[in-house]
């Protein structure tokens, strides 16, 4: 597989982390990656809402538990630096709703120097996930 995009609609710790995941070890066998952060997950862009991620839910109580295992697995288990990771394999792109940041307060200024920049919806459908060989939504 040469290219991949994925779009990451939830902001919760243990929900952004699969998708963050599958992006690594996709890059970590050449494929290029694509990231849309759509809805809350645009707020994981910024170096306070990548901070601020949590485990939500009936496993909201194992969040620590979450990162202990996370770190023991060789992955960063910090947000920012599981990013700053993903961006140095320089194979994954991370690109900012224009839509969700709008909503969710997220500017050019509040964007981590990671991120590609905040694009229209369907600027990175046509541009990115149309022209991937395979497609994700999380």
């Amino acid at each position: 597989m040469k290219s991949m995009t994925i779009v990451v609609r939830d902001d919760a710790y243990d929900k952004i982390l699969t998708p963050l995941a599958f992006a690594y070890l996709a890059a970590a066998e050449g494929t290029q990656v694509d990231i849309l952060f759509v809805n809350w997950a645009v707020r994981a862009l910024t170096e306070e809402g990548a901070r601020a991620l949590r485990v939500e839910g009936i496993h909201a109580d194992q969040d620590a538990w979450v990162r202990e295992r996370v770190a023991a697995a060789g992955l960063p288990n910090d947000i920012n630096a599981l990013l700053k990771a993903l961006k140095g394999t320089s194979k994954v792109n991370f690109y900012a709703c224009s839509l969700a940041a709008s909503i969710f307060k997220v500017d050019e200024r509040s964007l981590i120097p990671e991120a590609s920049g905040i694009v229209g919806a369907a600027w990175f459908l046509n541009e990115k996930a149309a022209k991937a060989d395979h497609c994700q939504y999380f």
